[in-house]
Formats: C-alpha cells, structure tokens, sequence
C-alpha cells in the first residue's frame, strides 16, 4: 500500500469516464490488460491484509511482521538485478503470464498447508518468492505499457491504471477483513490464488506492440550484472531520474514498514477487531483514487517538481499524525492522505521513465531504478517495526514523519525540482 512502486495500482468505472479520453476506451488491447490486472489487484489486496493478520494470529509480534516484509523486500532487491534484463530480452507478454501463474501457484499452497496444520515458517518462504515474482513482473509491466499506448498517452494510461487498481482495492481488504474474522486469512488468500490464475488466461489474449527502432534489438545473449549497470548508466546521465533514484532511496526507508505499523496499531494497539483493519486499509486506497483524479491537470499546470515534491511533504506530515490519534476515523484519514501523495508521486515518477527511456533500455532502467532505491526498504521495515514495538507506534511515526518531510525539502536542492524535465535531452548507453 505505502510503497513508491506499488503506489501505480488501482480503479472505478465512474472515475475512469471523468479522466481518460475515449480513445483508450477503444484500445482493445489495453481495456483488456486493465481489466485482468483491476481483477488481479483486488485478489492481491487480500493478501495484502490477510498475510499480516496471519502473522499476528500466529506471533502476536509486529517485529516478525516487520521481518517478513525485510524478506520480501530483499526479494525484490535480489531479484531487480536481472529482472529489467528478462523484461528487455524475452516476450513481455509470456514473462507477465509466467509471473501470474507462478504466484497463483505460491499462494494456493498457503490455505491448503494450513488446511492441514499451521505453517508459519512456511510464510517466510512463499512471501519472499512471490515478492520476486512480483518485481519481475512489475518491472516487466512498465516496460509494456509503451508497447499498448501512444506516447502522448502514457500518464493517462498510468493514471486510469492506478485508479482502477485502487478502486479494486477498496473493497478488497474489506472483504479480506471480513472474510479474516468470519473464516480465517486463509480463506482471503485463496481469493488471491485464484485471481493470479484468471490474469494469466486474460494476459493470453493482450497483443503488445513492438515499439523498438530498426538497429535497437532486444539482445539474445545471457543474463549479467552488466544489464544492470546498463540501466544504472543512464539513471545516472538523466539529472532528474537520479536525483529521483537518491531521494527515494531514503523515502522507501522510511515508508515500507507503514502498512505492517498499521495494522499493528489498529489490530493490537487500539484492539480493534480484523474488520476494521480491513476497513482502514480499504479507506487508504482511495487515497490513489484520488491521486489519478488530479495527477494529470496537476502535472500539466504545476509541473513534475512541484507534484512530486510537495506529495512527499505531505506525506511526511500525515505520517508524523498516525500515531498522534487513537481515533481509527482519523488513522484512516492519515493513511489515505499518504498513500494519495505516494500515488501521486509514483504516477509523476513512472510516467517520466516511459517518456525518456527508450523502449529497448525501459525493463532495465526500471529494474535498476527499482533495485537502487529499494535497496534501504528492507532495514526500513525492520527498524520501524522494532522501534513501534520497543518504544511506541506514535513516537515511530512522528520520526519517519519528520524525516519523510526533510527529504522532500532537500528535493528542493535538487534537479527534481525541475517542472519539464521530460524535455531534457540524455545520451543513451
């Protein structure tokens, strides 16, 4: 939920009509790439409430926790080397369907093992693995979206993609949260299984467009560390891409161990039942709801560094706030007010790779984009985690607060400050 990369996902059929022009409306491929990752989107919410909650059934313990989601961020680290390589070098179309079918596969084992005996050790290693599906996919997904619309359409695109995912999201921890108290998460994560298995059959019918120039093909030759290095090169020749690289680097730090704090907070701290976990996480994403409403006219009248900046500071504010209340009303205010600037944010962001990268470098310019600013995320979430549990949920969040907002300030300092940079010429590798 509070990730920089996951903030591109979630949406509403009413809100869709508002913001996107008619033209994507009768982009066969794309409506239906939509409509398969909305569905996706939802089954994964249910994960995303139900995997906490069955940590806390089964440990009590927001640091174990905060350990499984270091584990699956460092999944991610690992698995970002080569995954932008894969997503440059192979069928972006079977790479997203094998990464479907593959978490399909991982998360149905997780109810039918609990069928017989709780497992929880076995969550350390279905969660990792996924985690690295995940990323291979994610990456593979912005390398795509050029491949299904026009240039000029790109934000549009992300925006009625993070939209629809968030839409989809709403009523999915609700459900999942329901679903937890009445059944047990297992039952939610079996949701999740089968919404994997129905993206991969829709993802078969997608056709993706070939957008590379004559002379720039993908090569065929096998994976290395120069792939990654490849997209690191020009993150780095690009001033905004990597003051954004650096700058995030600290953002995710602070950030990925949110939605494990939460649910401690509310679950265990405040003792509210697992229902209103639920109903908290669903009110957070329609902080991304929002975010594709205003990120488009926002961008086009303030500019990138404005949108992308003063998102982070508000971050920063409202999470200094969550742990200043024991209202569940306003900790779910605060959470949607970040995940709307973190949604804001990661569409300014995704969209301005896609628009200068070239369509042969864009997996792995993702991938390293990813990797790098990733890197602190997993030491994040166990810092923050321990902190809540040895010196309080509110004295935790005041500090990533303020350090969130300190960030964003020295973002002023910086070339992402800049309100055009998709306009900057950059030397390509």
């Amino acid at each position: 939920m509070l990730t920089p990369i996951d903030a591109d996902e979630h949406g509403q059929l009413m809100i869709q009509y508002a913001m996107v022009s008619a033209s994507l409306w009768r982009d066969r491929d794309f409506t239906l790439f939509w409509v398969v990752q909305t569905l996706s989107v939802a089954g994964d919410s249910f994960s995303y409430v139900a995997i906490p909650l069955l940590v806390l059934r089964g440990t009590g313990s927001v640091s174990q926790m905060g350990l499984l989601t270091g584990l699956a961020g460092a999944a991610t680290i690992l698995t970002g080397v080569f995954a932008g390589a894969l997503a440059d070098r192979v069928d972006r179309r079977a790479l997203l369907i094998v990464c479907d079918v593959s978490r399909a596969i991982l998360f149905a084992l997780i109810p039918i093992m609990w069928f017989f005996s709780p497992q929880i050790w076995l969550l350390y290693a279905i969660v990792p693995l996924a985690a690295g599906f995940a990323m291979i996919f994610r990456v593979t997904y912005v390398a795509a979206l050029p491949n299904l619309v026009n240039p000029e359409r790109i934000t549009e695109a992300n925006a009625r993609l993070s939209a629809t995912y968030a839409a989809a999201a709403v009523g999915g921890p609700v459900i999942a949260g329901v679903l937890s108290g009445l059944f047990s998460p297992t039952a939610a994560i079996a949701v999740d299984a089968v919404t994997f298995g129905v993206s991969a059959v829709g993802l078969c019918f997608v056709r993706l467009r070939v957008r590379a120039p004559v002379g720039e093909a993908r090569q065929p030759d096998g994976l290395s560390w120069r792939d990654l290095v490849v997209g690191v090169r020009f993150l780095w020749r690009h001033p905004v891409l990597r003051a954004l690289t650096m700058l995030l680097w600290f953002l995710t730090f602070l950030t990925l161990g949110l939605t494990d704090i939460i649910v401690y907070y509310v679950g265990h701290e405040l003792r509210r039942p697992d229902a209103t976990v639920g109903y908290v996480l669903a009110a957070a994403a329609v902080g991304t709801i929002i975010a594709a409403f205003v990120v488009v006219p926002a961008r086009r009248t303030w500019g990138f560094g404005a949108c992308w900046i003063g998102s982070y500071a508000l971050c920063g504010v409202a999470i200094a706030g969550i742990g200043m209340t024991r209202s569940v009303p306003v900790v779910a205010a605060l959470a949607t007010t970040v995940v709307f600037g973190i949604g804001v944010a990661g569409i300014c962001s995704m969209s301005l790779r896609q628009e200068v990268t070239p369509d042969h470098l864009l997996g792995r310019v993702t991938s390293s984009f990813w990797t790098i600013h990733s890197a602190l995320g997993p030491v994040g979430a166990a810092v923050l985690t321990a902190s809540a549990a040895n010196h309080g949920v509110p004295a935790t969040t005041l500090a990533a607060g303020v350090a969130c907002l300190l960030v964003a300030v020295v973002g002023t300092l910086t070339p992402a400050r800049q309100a055009r940079p998709e306009r900057l010429a950059v030397e390509v590798p």
